[in-house]
């Protein structure tokens, strides 16, 4: 199995870029269709109830800025939902929609273990933002990896963390070393199990 890589896109392919807007639009407004969105970057739209964030913890802010622009500079549309927090549980749903999906964003430093623990939080999000919605089923994650863990080994670990999950949706991983995205579906994952 390979993963699809993805460039940056070209500038002229305005086809796609509609599509992934009118997509991310109507699950943005299904999920929340009382929040209001503002443009804070061509591509990147935020829930006027979560723009306190940008002042309010500014290094979070950048962080999750900087993963956005790394899809937007690709093509993809990305509307940062309203954050919800369960008092003692901290955040309990996913930060985004983007391109018509639900995704969690993760930014991983550490070994195996740690993409793995990141990615089962990130699934449980998304997962827990989904969940007995009519017509809203995927959820995807998406990771900044930092660290040096190979394309093979951070697709097997994956691989295993979905082993006993049924979701459907995308593992999106960006290679900071390398510079590379690379996308996976959850059940082109699952089908690695074992070879």
């Amino acid at each position: 199995m390979v993963s699809r890589y993805t460039a940056p896109m070209p500038l002229n392919d305005l086809a796609l870029a509609s599509e992934n807007a009118e997509k991310s639009l109507a699950l943005a407004l299904a999920l929340f269709p009382g929040e209001e969105w503002v443009q804070k970057e061509p591509n990147i739209w935020v829930a006027k109830s979560r723009l306190s964030e940008e002042w309010r913890e500014p290094d979070k802010w950048k962080k999750e800025m900087s993963q956005v622009r790394i899809l937007t500079s690709r093509g993809s549309m990305v509307y940062f939902l309203p954050e919800m927090k369960n008092e003692g549980k901290g955040k309990i749903y996913a930060d985004t929609v983007i391109d018509g999906e639900v995704t969690e964003l993760k930014t991983v430093s550490g070994n195996r273990t740690t993409l793995g623990t990141d990615f089962r939080q990130g699934y449980k999000q998304g997962a827990a933002l989904v969940k007995g919605r009519i017509g809203i089923q995927k959820h995807s994650v998406f990771i900044r990896l930092l660290s040096g863990i190979s394309l093979g080994s951070v697709r097997a670990k994956i691989a295993g963390e979905l082993k006993n999950r049924s979701g459907e949706g995308h593992f999106i991983c960006y290679f900071e070393a390398s510079g590379e995205l690379h996308i996976w579906t959850y059940d082109e994952l699952r089908a690695i199990i074992g070879t």
